[in-house]
């Protein structure tokens, strides 16, 4: 067993918790509160999934079910980080804009079985990237464009659609949000062995599966997220997306 499950394990857990939520709060970065609720939520989340996922991967139905849930929680987790208003909704366009036709592709080219052993990790994963890509995207685009202002009001004097100003400045901090990824995907084995490299070897694959299946995560990753990061940027820029007071 890689990690035995008992009160050494509990204990551990609570003291990095404690150091996280305390250096956070040292250092004045996030709200010391914030981080141990996202422990313990982390804690609840998995001990739910692992009593449920026995049963949901043995029916199609079920396991659709759990993947709409996992949808909607990214969908309102990425569109409230981004903003507080109520075009947070459209957090969903770019998810299911990169999430969708990945998992229909390996879906239908049988790379993925209809089985939840197999498709939930994957489709976790993919919507996971998604999720962190609209949100940073999203979230980059917007403050730029908040701090620079004066540079859309002149493209605007110039003759620039609003779209077009907009574009001009958030772009380029939009596309920041691709950079985990990319570094993630140039640096695996070097710096990193990712999770389902890991978990595979850790199953019985040999290494050569192992990193063909990692791999098939990195590049499938590295497609949802750029679609991701396309359309959240598409959406702050037409003002579908945006905070109070910058609409338009």
């Amino acid at each position: 067993m890689l990690l035995p499950v008992d009160l050494t394990f509990g204990a551990v857990l609570a003291v990095l918790l404690a150091v996280a939520a305390t250096v956070s709060a040292v250092a004045r970065l996030r709200p010391p509160r914030e981080i141990v609720l996202a422990g313990l939520r982390a804690a609840v989340q998995l001990a739910a999934v692992a009593l449920v996922i026995g049963w949901v991967i043995r029916a199609v139905p079920l396991l659709l079910l759990f993947l709409l849930v996992m949808y909607g929680v990214a969908v309102r987790t990425a569109g409230r980080r981004i903003t507080r208003n109520g075009t947070w909704w459209w957090g969903a366009v770019p998810i299911a804009a990169g999430v969708g036709p990945v998992v229909a592709a390996l879906v239908l080219t049988g790379l993925v079985p209809v089985k939840g052993i197999a498709l939930i990790p994957v489709a976790g994963i993919l919507i996971g990237g998604a999720l962190t890509a609209t949100v940073l995207g999203g979230r980059r685009a917007l403050d730029e464009l908040a701090a620079r202002h004066g540079e859309v009001e002149a493209g605007l004097a110039l003759g620039l659609l609003g779209r077009d100003a907009r574009m001009e400045v958030a772009r380029e901090p939009a596309a920041d949000a691709l950079l985990p990824g990319l570094d993630q995907t140039r640096t695996v084995g070097l710096v990193t062995l990712p999770g389902a490299f890991v978990g595979m070897l850790l199953g019985g694959a040999s290494p050569l599966l192992a990193g063909a299946v990692q791999l098939f995560v990195l590049v499938g990753l590295m497609a949802v997220q750029g679609v991701a990061v396309a359309v959240v940027l598409e959406l702050v820029t037409r003002g579908r997306l945006h905070r109070d007071g910058d609409g338009g």
